[in-house]
């Protein structure tokens, strides 16, 4: 699993949540920032295709290192 930090513009509601299933949903001022466990590249094309489907404006997608104890 590669854990992945996702921003797009605007505020997602609690309504999201639920249709991003693992995901956790961070509002910023303008922007909210999806953060999640990906297993493989098909899983994160996915769920980018989920946030297009919904009208949801990309700004960045980052895989973020893991934690020194291997988590």
């Amino acid at each position: 699993m590669i854990l992945y930090e996702i921003v797009v513009r605007g505020r997602l509601s609690r309504r999201y949540e639920t249709a991003f299933p693992g995901v956790t949903l961070t509002p910023g001022n303008g922007f909210t920032t999806l953060r999640c466990e990906i297993r493989d590249q098909s899983q994160l094309y996915g769920l980018l295709q989920r946030l297009r489907d919904f009208g949801i404006e990309l700004i960045s997608v980052n895989q973020l290192p893991r934690d020194s104890d291997g988590s």
